[in-house]
């Protein structure tokens, strides 16, 4: 019997030629040499979020610029896929600004090298919750201790002034939708398509939304961290995965009726409804927009207030960031 992952695997290679089409697979640019390497290992992620859609659809967009061997990993060590990019087990990441600082902060040798998009969490409450400030003495649901939804909601709340530690009760569950619909949590960090979930179930309401909600909506939700050997060693083909991945996003905005209906044969989705809504309201538009760099300042910036890491948030980005990929694409993709 095909399990899940096999079928993934299957719809993935199924018609490379009619995938290139639906999503305008580009020929490799004359200009530039041949990739270093023709491979790349991205993630799947364990609770997988729509938002990533311009990863698990770009498989024709990497094949045109020379990356013919993509291979999703779909496990490795430690929970998160910042842990699996630590180790070395993928050669690039779909994360949160935050996921990157920490593994930084513990020595990891990391480049981050642009953003994707903006504002893909919500943070949903109980109706007698109005704001975040009234988090105070509430249970919260996360889905492990110290998962990145738990790091992102500590930097919300100690950024209206709330002790983390002290004030908020953290509940852990494999499904914090679920414990706020039976009333045993007050709130919880949502990704999608759980935002979407409780709007169709008419449970809870948002008492934050990072595409609209400042400062989190100023910056980054997502970017794209590699291993630092894979960037340094092969610049051509990290400009060559960054461009088709930016192409990707590009067709989130530009025809997200398909990027849904693509993400969900694939595999990577169950209801093209919620997926089409996540291409609608994540702001796949930005990435032209911000400076990657002031993301990473701004939550290195929350995590030392907050007492999460240590260190220089100079050193961090000196270190750890590499933005001449993403500077010289922003002036190549202008439309």
């Amino acid at each position: 019997m095909q399990t899940d992952h096999s079928r993934r695997r299957f719809l993935a290679g199924l018609s490379a030629a009619g995938a290139a089409g639906l999503i305008g697979a580009p020929k490799p640019a004359r200009a530039e040499p041949p990739p270093e390497v023709t491979t790349v290992r991205l993630p799947v992620f364990a609770n997988v979020s729509d938002c990533q859609t311009p990863i698990y659809i770009a498989e024709a967009l990497l094949h045109g610029e020379g990356i013919t061997d993509v291979r999703f990993i779909d496990k490795g060590t430690g929970p998160d896929s910042s842990d699996w990019l630590q180790h070395g087990e993928i050669d690039f990441d779909f994360n949160f600004p935050p996921a990157y600082i920490r593994s930084i902060a513990k020595g990891a040798a990391l480049k981050v090298v642009a953003g994707m998009h903006v504002g893909c969490l919500e943070l949903i409450a109980d109706e007698h919750v109005r704001s975040v400030a009234e988090l105070k003495g509430k249970k919260v649901g996360i889905s492990e201790a110290n998962s990145i939804p738990h790091l992102l909601l500590m930097i919300i709340a100690a950024n209206v002034g709330l002790d983390p530690a002290k004030d908020i009760e953290w509940v852990t569950s494999p499904s914090s939708l679920d414990l706020l619909a039976e009333g045993k949590i007050d709130a919880f960090l949502a990704t999608p398509p759980e935002p979407q979930i409780a709007r169709d179930l008419k449970i809870g309401h948002v008492i934050l939304n990072t595409a609209v909600d400042r400062p989190w909506s100023q910056y980054y939700c997502c970017m794209l961290g590699g291993t630092a050997d894979y960037v340094a060693n092969n610049p051509v083909a990290t400009k060559r995965v960054l461009r088709a991945l930016l192409k990707s996003v590009d067709f989130c905005v530009t025809d997200p009726e398909s990027a849904a209906r693509r993400v969900v044969d694939l595999g990577y989705a169950a209801s093209y409804d919620y997926a089409l809504q996540t291409m609608r309201e994540v702001r796949y538009d930005k990435w032209r927009d911000y400076d990657p760099e002031d993301s990473m300042r701004f939550y290195t910036l929350r995590m030392l207030e907050s007492e999460i890491i240590t260190g220089n948030p100079k050193d961090i980005i000196a270190t750890s960031t590499d933005w001449r990929f993403i500077n010289e694409l922003k002036r190549e993709m202008k439309t």
